[in-house]
């Protein structure tokens, strides 16, 4: 290099600013003094002078500086990609963040770029390690259709009536678009924040819960509670972090007794099952029962409203024929007899015989016309 003679300070990297990562010692944040600009274009001339003509005078030189320095500004420009914002930094401390799109900010050595992808969204699991090749909390999108290796260190929690469950969990979450400056200075390692919140988070709402209704009704519940957990500890930590969704993989007991609380849970559907299937039946046996008493009371009264009317009018009847026997009572009795005996006699087979008085004993000529049946159809 040009400067390589002029006897400027030097380190193991042969970088003429001192400290490897600029000309201000320790990166953005240490404690070391800028150095002289003066002093700096004035070794830059020297340099530059062992390199051009001799006839070059101070207007050229100048003109070169000036292309240089132009140079060095327009390569300040940069692009951020449609999912990602630009944090600009001057000197190492923030100045603020850019859209995506064609944006500026001076250059190297004076200024940098932090782009983050702020709408990329990443999957932090707790209890169980997916059988992936991507590291543990760095996979984006997807979903696994098999539960990895176990961990129960992050796994088996406390829950509320002193019972152990082994709850495996997933964490969705994304770098909140408001906050990409938080998440860039504030968070050393967001992944190993995120889990650890997660599974602190995860813990305080177990430990407020007993272990049947975590196992049944109140596993919808616990997702919403730990997600508006997880986010206000990350809102404290300043964190930059947004929290999309919490989803409860498994809940079981753990493996030791996991057996003995199926068989419970078997037997409490049985009881359910059973109380259900007695009460479909007596809903279904005790309406017919309603029913069919209902129906026997309406056919006894109508039985018996039909038997008093007929005695009412049998009752009528005989005052009638009463009135009529005081009349007439011989003719009366001749035609209660005939009544009578055309009752008696009206359903039966009938032989007549001569009246032997008379001197006859022969059966007297009778056709049958009962017997007869009327033409249907052209056919008897």
């Amino acid at each position: 290099m040009p400067w390589s003679d002029q006897g400027g300070p030097r380190n193991q990297n042969n970088s003429p600013w001192g400290q490897q990562g600029g000309p201000w010692g320790q990166g953005s944040g240490g404690g070391a003094q800028p150095p002289d600009l003066e002093e700096l274009l004035r070794r830059s001339q020297e340099g530059l002078k062992q390199f051009l003509p001799a006839g070059f005078g101070g207007g050229g030189m100048l003109i070169l500086i000036l292309l240089t320095l132009l140079a060095w500004l327009l390569s300040g420009f940069y692009t951020v990609g449609p999912n990602e914002i630009g944090l600009n930094l001057i000197f190492g401390k923030y100045r603020g963040k850019t859209q995506a799109g064609l944006n500026y900010n001076l250059p190297a050595p004076v200024g940098s770029v932090i782009k983050l992808a702020v709408t990329d969204r990443n999957i932090t699991d707790v209890g169980f390690r997916e059988e992936a090749a991507a590291p543990e909390g760095r996979r984006r999108g997807g979903q696994v259709t098999r539960l990895g290796p176990e961990a129960p260190e992050e796994s088996l929690m406390l829950t509320g009536d002193e019972n152990i469950a082994d709850i495996k969990f997933r964490v969705i979450w994304q770098i909140d678009p408001s906050k990409p400056e938080d998440y860039a200075f504030n968070l050393a390692n967001p992944h190993t924040t995120v889990k650890a919140v997660a599974e602190s988070a995860m813990r305080e709402i177990v430990g407020q819960s007993q272990i049947q209704k975590i196992l049944t009704a109140d596993r919808k519940v616990i997702e919403p509670a730990s997600q508006a957990l997880m986010q206000k500890l990350l809102d404290d930590y300043h964190s930059g972090v947004m929290v999309l969704q919490v989803l409860l993989l498994s809940v079981d007991p753990p493996q030791q007794v996991i057996a003995a609380f199926r068989d419970v849970t078997a037997a409490q559907q049985d009881l359910q099952r059973l109380g259900n299937e007695a009460e479909a039946y007596a809903n279904r046996v005790v309406p017919e029962a309603r029913g069919a008493a209902a129906r026997i009371l309406q056919e006894a009264e109508a039985y018996r409203e039909q038997t008093v009317a007929e005695a009412r009018g049998q009752a009528g009847r005989f005052e009638k024929i009463y009135e009529q026997y005081k009349n007439a009572p011989a003719l009366t009795r001749q035609r209660l007899y005939i009544e009578t005996m055309e009752r008696v006699l009206g359903g039966a087979e009938k032989v007549i015989l001569d009246d032997p008085a008379k001197g006859g004993a022969s059966v007297a000529p009778f056709m049958p016309l009962p017997s007869f049946a009327p033409f249907q159809g052209g056919q008897k």
